[in-house]
């Protein structure tokens, strides 16, 4: 078979560039080694001592100059063609690379002026990689131009497409390392450009980096042959183009063929699809295969050892230069073999025809705007809430699927950014499911491959994308939302766990991006998180886990965001709310079934502004006395079976004083040195009372509640009751019984947690656990639960 590699005389490169670039190619590569190596002596001016080397080597120099080489070429093509294009680091450890590339673009030292283009510059550029008060190894928030933390290893590729969907001038290059090509993510992400319509987005080239290893084994990409290679990616859809080899004259010469073939391909394919001539099928975009040696240019051994082209190379290719003056010796010859003096000037300056060689002002990959997404986004259009307000005439009358008015309002949303085309949202094949389907009558499905007669919902132009890969919705939003536009997730609940390390990295990004003053804010990473635990009842225990929140309460506190909404209008104050704050990660967890609508629209709002509140209307506490116990809750189950509890008790014991705290905003029952939502001390007790007993029903695993309130005066009397890992596939009601969240057992412990009760109510107690028995033999026998819990409704008072 023959494969798929450029001539160079087809696309014609001149000796004279090809050596510039090499040269430019050599300095990223001598600084990228300086920066793992060296505290002092950046230009090698004296031979190298112990004290010009690190105390602690840390980075990691396999990949890198692959990197280098890469950003070499990237730039040459985004001058000859005036390209507006980002690069995305696959490879985990590429920081050396990347930091190197923008300091010698210049983009590095605008941003951090303090690190200039002397040798005082260089020195400190080198003594602040990795080392205390100075920056990571890898690609992070940190480096100029980048959307991708290195830590991420899976999700390249997926950020890449994100960034140039409807990013119609943008182009992203996108470094895959064979390493994190073994990822599952990363395998599913292939699939993207199914997704990608050349005739409104950008485009992505991906460049798959072969150079054969990971940490200490060989990796699969790597070993395959070239056919197979070719088989794998044509199946994917791609036309691979194939570079390989270690001689750098020959490689820089492939290189440049490759790349000038490549464009032009991409030029095509969208020149066709801007044109209205767009193929029926997707079309095949080009990819690069590059084989090059690990460790390119390193060191060949060490102690006898291979080193270049083995896993050796990984990270610290020479480890013993501040204490063995062999291993010193090595470094230096091979820092030196880079020819510092035919790159730098006597004052550390990039040589005038090297600097001639990065693009100018924004087309500078490290200065481009799209990777600094706050700089181009505009705001959310969104409608008024008030014109999806649902009625409450009589509390707990109407039952609502309160997601699909958030639907009605996010169809809105869409139609009123259409023009802008910065807005999509995001699933796993579950927008209909989780009864977001009014989005519809705007927009489809967007869909790439063929499309049949009788699809329903799909075209190219669709903005809402589906495709059953968590991995692949989270991916393409953050790539989106960090070039500066807006999105939405909606998700089952349990299974937003696939996406826990993505959200963490994510996360971290934010929290380190908005303590650096250059980079711009960008829209929020909102989850609607539906079907969940209470309402999983047909599908099972597989299917029931509520604990997504309480890995998102362990992040940095002004970063993440809670919310529980009890019924529709809450929840489209959330949803309007989220919509429209930066640089957070909001939860909205909401079911999806019919349920009771407790709160008007106003009401609402002031209840979602102060995110807990007393529901007056629920309880009957008298004028300044305390109340016996306070029932509180968060989640729309919860607050149901709450309410029921509630009703029942001041049935049966009309003395007893009951307060009703509903809680909307889960952040807020952290205190305020804790959290910007948490309430002040005063507040809290006010609402919980300091001394009495207090029954919270909460949505999610009880441990959270008690870590969230831990340091509250009352927290020994905050008796909670949520998920307690029992499920099956029951009925509803039964759910909750089987956790003992359910209006029964909540009623029984109101009264056993208030003092003297429990004697002077004990026929209330043993006519609610006869209740419980009912309700067990009545599931068992009819399969579904007892017509008084079915048509039960908060009674009018």
């Amino acid at each position: 078979m023959q494969l798929k590699t450029i001539e160079p005389e087809n696309h014609e490169t001149t000796a004279e560039e090809l050596a510039l670039i090499d040269r430019y190619w050599r300095a990223a590569n001598y600084l990228s080694v300086g920066q793992i190596y060296l505290l002092d002596n950046p230009l090698l001016k004296e031979p190298l001592k112990p004290e010009h080397i690190k105390p602690r080597l840390l980075g990691h120099w396999g990949t890198t100059p692959g990197l280098n080489f890469i950003y070499a070429h990237l730039n040459r093509i985004i001058r000859n063609r005036d390209l507006s294009m980002i690069y995305v680091c696959g490879p985990g450890h590429g920081g050396p690379g990347m930091v190197a590339s923008t300091y010698l673009e210049g983009s590095y030292s605008e941003i951090y002026p303090e690190i200039g283009e002397d040798t005082a510059g260089m020195r400190k550029l080198f003594r602040q990689f990795s080392f205390p008060g100075g920056i990571p190894s890898h690609a992070a928030p940190e480096t100029p131009g980048s959307i991708h933390e290195g830590g991420e290893l899976g999700y390249a590729l997926v950020h890449a497409f994100g960034a140039a969907f409807d990013n119609p001038d943008l182009v992203v290059a996108c470094v895959v390392g064979d390493g994190e090509a073994e990822t599952g993510p990363l395998a599913a992400s292939w699939h993207s450009n199914k997704f990608l319509n050349p005739a409104r987005d950008g485009a992505v080239l991906p460049i798959l980096h072969l150079n054969g290893y990971k940490i200490a084994n060989p990796t699969l990409l790597g070993r395959m042959a070239d056919e197979d290679i070719d088989h794998l990616f044509r199946g994917y859809g791609y036309e691979p183009f194939f570079v390989e080899g270690h001689e750098p004259d020959k490689m820089h010469r492939q290189m440049a063929a490759t790349f000038h073939a490549a464009f032009d391909r991409i030029r095509a394919i969208q020149g066709q699809a801007r044109a209205g001539k767009a193929p029926e099928a997707c079309p095949r975009w080009p990819m690069i295969v590059l084989r090059s040696p690990k460790g390119w240019t390193g060191p060949k051994e060490v102690d006898g050892k291979m080193v270049e082209g083995f896993w050796r190379a990984h990270q610290v290719p020479v480890s013993g230069c501040r204490e063995d003056d062999g291993h010193r010796k090595i470094l230096e010859d091979w820092m030196r073999s880079y020819d510092p003096e035919d790159l730098f000037d006597g004052n550390g300056r990039l040589k005038e025809e090297l600097r001639a060689l990065s693009p100018g002002g924004e087309r500078r990959m490290g200065a481009n705007p799209h990777a600094n997404g706050g700089l181009v986004r505009k705001e959310l259009i969104v409608p008024d809430i008030r014109a999806y307000a649902v009625p409450v005439k009589t509390r707990g009358a109407d039952m609502v699927q309160t997601t699909e008015i958030l639907g009605r309002y996010l169809r809105d949303v869409l139609k009123l950014n259409d023009i802008n085309s910065n807005f999509r949202i995001f699933g796993p094949d579950e927008t209909e499911s989780n009864r977001l389907g009014n989005v519809f009558e705007v927009t489809d499905r967007v869909w790439m491959e063929r499309i049949e007669p009788y699809d329903v919902h799909l075209s190219r132009d669709g903005r809402v994308m589906e495709v059953l890969s968590e991995h692949l919705c989270q991916g393409w939003l953050e790539g989106y939302l960090l070039t500066g536009r807006h999105g939405f997730f909606s998700c089952y609940e349990a299974f937003i766990h696939i996406v826990d390390s993505m959200f963490n990295q994510h996360a971290k990004w934010l929290k380190v991006s908005r303590e650096l003053p250059w980079r711009k804010p960008v829209s929020s990473l909102n989850y609607l998180l539906t079907s969940h635990v209470w309402r999983q009842d047909h599908n099972g225990f597989s299917h029931q886990d509520p604990g997504f929140v309480d890995l998102v309460a362990n992040k940095k506190a002004d970063i993440v965001r809670i919310y529980l909404p009890p019924d529709a209008n809450t929840l489209l104050w959330i949803g309007d709310h989220c919509l429209k704050t930066w640089d957070r990660v909001n939860v909205i967890v909401a079911g999806k079934q019919p349920e009771p609508q407790w709160l008007t629209m106003d009401e609402a709002i002031r209840h979602c502004e102060a995110g807990i509140g007393i529901w007056d209307w629920a309880g009957n506490e008298s004028g300044a006395v305390e109340p016996d116990v306070v029932m509180a809750c968060a989640g729309d189950v919860p607050t149901l079976e709450t309410l029921a509890a509630v009703s029942l008790l001041r049935e049966a014991i009309p003395d007893l004083r009951i307060r009703v705290v509903n809680v909307v905003d889960l952040l807020a029952l952290q205190s305020q040195d804790q959290h910007p939502h948490g309430l002040p001390d005063e507040e809290f007790d006010r609402l919980f009372t300091t001394d009495r007993p207090v029954i919270f029903a909460y949505h999610g695993y009880p441990y959270l509640i008690h870590r969230l309130t831990y340091k509250r005066t009352n927290h020994q009397n905050i008796h909670v009751r949520g998920f307690i890992e029992e499920g099956t596939t029951t009925t509803p009601f039964d759910m909750t019984v089987l956790n003992e969240l359910d209006r029964f057992h909540l009623a029984i412990e109101a009264i056993e947690r208030v003092p003297g009760l429990e004697e002077k109510a004990a026929s209330v107690v043993e006519m609610l656990k006869s209740k419980l028995d009912e309700h067990t033999r009545y599931v068992r026998e009819h399969g579904e639960d007892m017509p008084e819990i079915q048509k039960w409704k908060w009674p009018a008072r």
